[in-house]
Order: C-alpha cells, then structure tokens, then sequence
C-alpha cells in the first residue's frame, strides 16, 4: 500500500473537490448549488471542502479557473491589426455555449460571473480589472500600428462586442452568429476612435520621492501574462496596485522610460475572492493573448498577483487593501524613487535615474 504524504492528500482532496464542484455547478448553476452537495459528491466531509475553499463563491472561481488553464491550439501569428483581431475573436468565442447543453452547463463553458459578484467591493473590483484587460489587449494590439499609437478605445470596444455576444449566449442561447461577430471586430480596426493618452489630473500628482534605499528583491511569482516566472532584480518600476485600482496600470505604462520593465503587483483585502477573480480574468483573457500573438509582441506589461503581500512588504507598504497604490522605481539594485497614493504609478514611472 503506497502512502500519501500530507501535501499529496491534500492535493487529492482538493481536486476531488473540484471535481465534485464543477459537477454541481454543471448540474444546477451558482445559486442552487449546495456546499453539502458537493461533499457529498466527493466523498467529503463539508470542513473538508472549507478547508480548501473558504466559500462557494471561492470554489465557483476556483472551478472557473481550471477551466481557463486547459487553453485550445494556438492560431497562426497575424501581421496586420484586423488580422490580429479577428484571431482573438475567434478564441474568445471558443466559451460560447454549444446547442444542447444545459443552462447550468453553457454558464460554466462561458465562466459567467453573472449573480456571483453583486455586492458593490466585486463590482468595483470588476469594473478595474476590465479596465486592466482592455489596456492589454491594447497593448497588444499597439504591436500592430505605428509606435505610440493608442489602442485602448479599441479594445474596451471589442470587448464590449464579445462580452455582450456573451450574455446573449447565456440569455437567448443560438441568437446571433459567432463567425458575424468575429468579422464585426475584424472590420473594427477600421474606426478612427481618435484614441489619446492625456489625463487632465496627471499634472496635479506629487514627483516620487527619490531616496537610496537597498532592494531585497523577493522571490519570483508567475506572470499572468507570459505564464513564466518573474524576477525582480532588473531596473525598472514596480506597481502595488489594489484590485480597485487597477487603472493606475495605464498610468505606469504611458509614463516609463524607454526600456523599463513595468511590474504591476495586484493586492487586495480579499485574496481568496477578489484575488481569484482577478486571476481568473486576467489569466483567461492573457491566455487568448498568448494564442494570437507571438511573444514579442505580447505587452511588456507584468502582472503578478501577490497574495501574501511579499512584493508589497519588499516595497516598503506594510499593510494592504483594495485601494491600495504605491510604487518604487529600482536601478542597480535600489530603491531610488518612492511614491504612494493616487498618482504613484505614475510618479514612480516619471522619476529621473539615480545619478552615478
């Protein structure tokens, strides 16, 4: 008889779980699913699944976020900014529901959140990280057209276009035609959106404070983005944004200095939630990136979500929330400039190098 070590069984137990939870979930949707339900599906006892998963909204995430790490073929590389378009509707629209399968079913294939976060902090929280999606697809999409050429509008409008196919799909399912709304973004890289990057506050933030501080760089954290390890030992700005302050990750990204390398580090007051949703949607969505796109065209952007606030503590920000925005700007191994509050994504990215 083989003998499982501690992290072994647990790993079992979890994935038992899960297993029992997508059936549930599949089965009856969100609302009408039980915890006990699922414990009994898996075997369990009900305190084993909470001591995996601290709430049902938690392990519908969870559930979700499997799903999202199984990703398709990858397409061909596309040169052209419809081209590049087109592709990513196509990926996206792999989720739509099939004909026959089941209300509960078509949800889970959609990794609708719809009745999950009704209360206002996963709103607002939802709201940010859309904004975050769309400034990398963005980002993506700049690959394609002539240096400093925004692409945000674009992007907040084709998600528009294929979120709401989306719901249609979960509300009226067989309405509408996949391939229609796959040649409706493609023909959106035809719109003149007059896209600009001026924020009229951005004049108003406080300079970062330049300091000599040493940096302990803290161990690595995946890349939602590449999916690969990152470091923190190179020169560039790190971000520690709240989940609802996401925004400030445009703000990093406009104002650094040719070269950097831009860290956004996601904390908030709610990680086995909140921290899950923003894995599940950053992930999904950078994971159709990474079948369109080849990796030198993927954003220079970093995104890690810091769960146990390591990066946060390297930085100097003790204690953290979803408001949370502070930034450090690191060269040859230093902290040399320091800001917190609103603005400091971008204060931190416009500090000056320390002088040698």
């Amino acid at each position: 008889m083989v003998r499982l070590t501690r992290a072994q069984q647990q790993e079992r137990t979890r994935a038992a779980v899960l297993a029992a939870a997508r059936a549930e979930f599949a089965e009856r949707g969100y609302a009408d699913a039980k915890v006990d339900r699922i414990a009994e599906r898996a075997e369990l006892t009900r305190g084993a699944v909470y001591s995996n998963f601290p709430s049902k909204r938690a392990l519908y995430l969870a559930v979700l976020i499997d799903s999202a790490e199984h990703p398709g073929a990858k397409e061909a590389s596309s040169s052209s900014l419809a081209a590049a378009l087109s592709s990513f509707a196509r990926v996206w629209l792999e989720r739509l529901p099939l004909t026959g399968d089941t209300p509960a079913g078509g949800k889970l294939q959609l990794r609708s959140l719809a009745g999950v976060f009704d209360d206002e902090p996963g709103r607002t929280a939802l709201a940010q990280i859309t904004r975050l999606e769309a400034l990398l697809l963005a980002l993506a999409l700049e690959s394609r057209v002539p240096r400093h050429t925004r692409r945000v509008r674009l992007a907040e409008l084709v998600l528009t276009l294929l979120t709401g196919a989306g719901h249609l799909a979960d509300a009226a399912p067989g309405f509408g035609d996949p391939f229609d709304v796959t040649q409706a973004c493609r023909h959106l890289a035809g719109l003149d959106l007059a896209d600009t990057w001026d924020p009229p506050h951005l004049p108003y933030i406080a300079p970062a404070r330049a300091v000599r501080d040493a940096w302990e760089p803290p161990a690595e954290l995946p890349d939602q983005i590449s999916g690969h390890q990152a470091g923190f030992d190179a020169d560039g700005v790190i971000a520690v944004l709240g989940a609802g302050r996401l925004e400030a990750a445009e703000e990093a990204v406009r104002a650094a200095h040719p070269g950097d390398r831009v860290t956004v580090a996601v904390v908030t007051g709610d990680p086995a939630e909140l921290g899950r949703l923003v894995l599940l949607r950053v992930g999904d969505l950078t994971g159709c990136l990474r079948r369109v796109f080849a990796p030198d065209a993927l954003p220079f952007l970093r995104v890690v979500l810091d769960d146990h606030a390591t990066i946060a503590s390297a930085v100097g920000v003790p204690d953290v929330d979803d408001a949370t925005e502070a930034a450090v700007r690191v060269q040859a191994g230093k902290i040399v400039a320091r800001a917190t509050g609103r603005g400091a994504a971008h204060a931190a990215a416009t500090a000056g190098p320390l002088s040698r």
